[in-house]
């Protein structure tokens, strides 16, 4: 056929695209993959699970045994506490008997003594021993040597037994507990004075006592005046130049120990008209005044005179509460500044030169034997029979 040029071209065939074929390979392994994956992770959270669930059966037990163990920790012991008082206050009293029960008893005592306390006004009956404890813990510090205790546990028993003795009667009372005849502590007051320290120092006075249960210091088979003070100015006091009463036993003498002590120097300072009203007189305003004295043999002072005005060491002492009667004074743009060597009246024992001698190594009866002159150690049966009948 003219006019149509026919050529003849033979048909290729498709060929497949590759990557197409790759991808799809791929994503149907992706597929697998992922479904595998995703087993597995169910396989895994299965697990974790069953775990969970064992951990939960073995802390179930465990939880309750902690919460039961805490409740008898914190709850048991209010529940036990509560029967006895639930306030602090309660509390310290328990801790306050534990403290008391921990010291040691004091001897058997063969009587009684009625003392007045103060602070209620009522006479309490306390045995002997004990109510000479109460004295040497209230009159001497505990951290003093032992034995300087046992010498203030003698002095005191002394002063008691002759003042039940020989002292002034009252009716209702025997002594009080104040400096009118000896001060005196209960157990009580002293717990709350030293605290934690209660049992350690109360156990030391409890042995000073009784060591020498019973024993009391003698003068021709009498009782003496034991008299005791705290620091002496390097010699104790003749009794007739401070007392009215010239007593042999109580004689001056040397006790150089004292000026170690924290209360051998003090120093008041007065204006004039307070020395006025306490001396009840007059006194210059323009000029010091004119002073005069003179001094007992252990160096206190005996007379003074002031603008001439006469006062005994002392008068002058208890009028300006002074610590002795050993002063100097000083006028000062109108002030008197009165310097004391000492502390206290100055007759019988000191108790910071008896502390002093028992460091030395000085025992109880060294020391008594220094400070009363040919006393005799006895006893409380052999020389108030009297007073143990009752």
């Amino acid at each position: 056929m003219k006019g149509h040029n026919y050529s003849y071209k033979p048909v290729k065939k498709k060929k497949k695209n590759l990557s197409v074929v790759k991808q799809l390979k791929k994503k149907q392994s992706s597929h697998h993959f992922t479904k595998k994956n995703k087993l597995n992770k169910v396989t895994r959270l299965h697990s974790v699970y069953q775990s969970k669930l064992t951990s939960k059966k073995w802390r179930l037990p465990t939880i309750l045994t902690l919460s039961v163990l805490i409740m008898f920790i914190l709850v048991i012991p209010t529940i036990v506490v509560l029967p006895f008082g639930s306030s602090e206050q309660e509390g310290t009293v328990v801790g306050a008997k534990e403290m008391k029960e921990e010291t040691v008893e004091t001897a058997s005592s063969p009587f009684t003594v009625k003392v007045k306390r103060t602070a209620t006004e009522k006479v309490e009956n306390i045995p002997l021993e004990d109510y000479i404890a109460g004295v040497i813990a209230a009159e001497m510090p505990a951290e003093f040597e032992l034995e300087a205790l046992k010498a203030q546990a003698l002095a005191a028993r002394t002063y008691t037994i002759n003042h039940l003795l020989h002292g002034e009667k009252n009716e209702e009372y025997d002594v009080t507990d104040t400096v009118e005849h000896q001060v005196y502590k209960s157990d009580d007051e002293l717990l709350k004075q030293w605290g934690s320290e209660y049992s350690e120092k109360m156990n030391k006075i409890k042995e000073a006592v009784n060591a020498t249960k019973g024993k009391i210091l003698t003068y021709k088979e009498a009782p003496i005046t034991a008299a005791f003070f705290s620091t002496s100015n390097g010699y104790t006091e003749n009794s007739e130049d401070y007392w009215d009463n010239e007593l042999p036993y109580l004689r001056s003498v040397k006790s150089p120990w004292d000026k170690e002590s924290p209360k051998y120097l003090n120093q008041d300072t007065f204006t004039i008209q307070e020395v006025e009203t306490a001396l009840g007189i007059t006194l210059p305003k323009d000029k010091p005044a004119y002073i005069e004295e003179s001094r007992t043999e252990s160096g206190r002072v005996k007379e003074i005179g002031i603008e001439g005005n006469s006062f005994s060491g002392r008068e002058v002492r208890e009028k300006l509460n002074l610590k002795s009667s050993d002063f100097k004074i000083k006028q000062n743009n109108g002030h008197f500044v009165f310097t004391t060597e000492g502390f206290g009246h100055g007759i019988g024992m000191s108790q910071y030169g008896a502390n002093f001698m028992a460091k030395e190594g000085k025992t109880y009866e060294d020391i008594v034997h220094h400070y009363y002159k040919d006393v005799k150690i006895s006893t409380v049966n052999e020389t108030a029979p009297t007073l143990v009948s009752k």
